[in-house]
């Protein structure tokens, strides 16, 4: 039987298109160790629609 892990999946979504009004949205989803970061996190990824790296943050 496999141990469960402290690992979850957290949905990143960016912030300079929430504010820029523009149609659509941009998420990532990924995991994190929520035993070493407790905190939510904030990354820059790709953003499709504005075609430039912004800063994405976590969501609940």
């Amino acid at each position: 039987m496999a141990k469960k892990g402290n690992r979850v999946q957290v949905i990143l979504e960016c912030t300079e298109h929430k504010t820029a009004g523009l149609a659509g949205t941009s998420r990532y989803i990924t995991t994190k160790n929520k035993k070493n970061t407790p905190e939510r996190i904030e990354l820059k990824k790709y953003n499709p629609i504005m075609k430039k790296y912004t800063l994405h943050k976590e969501i609940k």
